[in-house]
């Protein structure tokens, strides 16, 4: 199956790299920034609205000038690509897929993206070179890139810890895995990430809460820190490199878990779930959003669209915690305190969890047979 597919890499670059980096991050942040101003202006005060092409004839004027001609310094890929960029932020926000679009800082992660006129990829070498900046790119090949892969877009990126990243987008194909004999149904929960309805619990990574204390302190000298100081400036790398440690922790967890479940599983089903609304109750919006139900979600849906197996989501109103799994039995009322229950019907003893795990399988497989796939959408 043909298939978009990034593969992201950490590179070093030496000094002379480094700052042509920043002057193409810097450039591309400023013909957004200069654009969105531009088109923010023209509607505002004349109500006349600016489209990409008229953006593009701006900056072609504006790199002209005297005072702006240091945008030609740099490869006018980047910058070109930062306008797309800004017109499709407009673009969703217009579709109501986001907010309106807001202006980049120079102190955030940055990020450059480079088409296929302005790099070159010898693929027997495996050496990236970028426009205008010389030597290859020292990367760091931790896994393979497929023969056939045809690289059509390379990213550059720099986070808020310093550290350089070249995500290449390839038109690549995807073989579908065999077919298993597994079926699972998943039950998210925050005192176990996951219950499966084979009786097994996962335990949840807590990425932030485990960092919690450590982050505290540098925090809180950040915030008296003087601003434009030194020491500000390595707090608040310190700050950033912790933060970047639970990222990193909490998307291996959930590319490792949701890599085993489709793995093992034909049939998948899982619970939709109103993460938005979930997050409205200030006890739980902490541990609800360390747990990131809605990109292990995300990640289980296009795996599984990758590698042939079905997911199915099921109704958020479906009661699979308050249903016996053996009877059918459903409760009145059943409060989240109640961990484990006992069917009045049957006299069979429950755990809360793995029995809605239980039932989330079965109404999965009641849907599959009857045509129906409903993909999770966790809002």
């Amino acid at each position: 199956m043909p298939i978009k597919r990034a593969y992201r890499f950490r590179f070093y670059p030496t000094p002379e790299q480094e700052q042509v980096l920043a002057r193409t991050f810097g450039c591309a942040r400023f013909a957004y920034n200069h654009m969105l101003r531009l088109r923010s202006d023209a509607w505002m005060q004349r109500q006349e609205r600016i489209g990409y092409h008229e953006t593009s004839a701006a900056l072609t004027a504006l790199k002209k000038t005297p005072e702006h001609a240091w945008l030609n310094e740099v490869s006018s890929v980047p910058v070109q690509q930062a306008l797309r960029h800004l017109n499709t932020a407009f673009l969703n926000f217009f579709a109501r897929r986001a907010q309106y679009p807001s202006f980049k800082r120079k102190d955030g992660p940055q990020a450059a993206e480079y088409t296929t006129s302005a790099f070159r990829w010898d693929a027997d070498r495996r050496e990236v070179r970028l426009a205008k900046m010389g030597a290859p790119l020292a990367m760091r090949w931790s896994r393979t890139l497929p023969k056939a892969a045809r690289i059509t877009t390379i990213t550059i990126s720099r986070d808020a810890v310093g550290r350089y990243f070249a995500a290449l987008l390839c038109d690549d194909a995807v073989v579908p895995k065999p077919k298993a004999q597994g079926q699972v149904g998943i039950d998210l929960g925050l005192t176990h990430f996951a219950s499966l309805s084979t009786g097994e619990k996962i335990a949840s990574p807590r990425a932030f809460r485990n960092c919690e204390a450590r982050l505290a302190k540098p925090q809180r000298a950040l915030a008296r820190a003087r601003l434009g100081s030194k020491n500000r400036a390595k707090l608040k790398k310190k700050v950033a490199r912790l933060h970047a440690h639970i990222a990193d922790t909490r998307r291996d967890f959930l590319h490792k878990l949701s890599t085993r479940l489709i793995s093992e599983n034909q049939v998948i089903a899982v619970e939709s779930l109103a993460v938005k609304n979930m997050q409205r109750n200030r006890s739980l919006a902490k541990s609800i959003s360390d747990a990131s139900w809605s990109e292990f979600v995300r990640q289980l849906e296009y795996k599984a669209q990758w590698y042939g197996r079905t997911l199915i989501g099921i109704d958020r109103w479906y009661p699979s915690s308050k249903r016996c799994s053996v009877c059918g039995h459903t409760q009145t009322s059943m409060p989240l305190s109640v961990r484990t229950w006992t069917c009045p019907a049957c006299g069979t003893a429950h755990d809360r969890d793995v029995n809605a795990a239980r039932n989330v399988l079965a109404a999965g497989l009641a849907v599959s047979a009857h045509g129906e796939a409903v993909s999770p959408v966790l809002l």
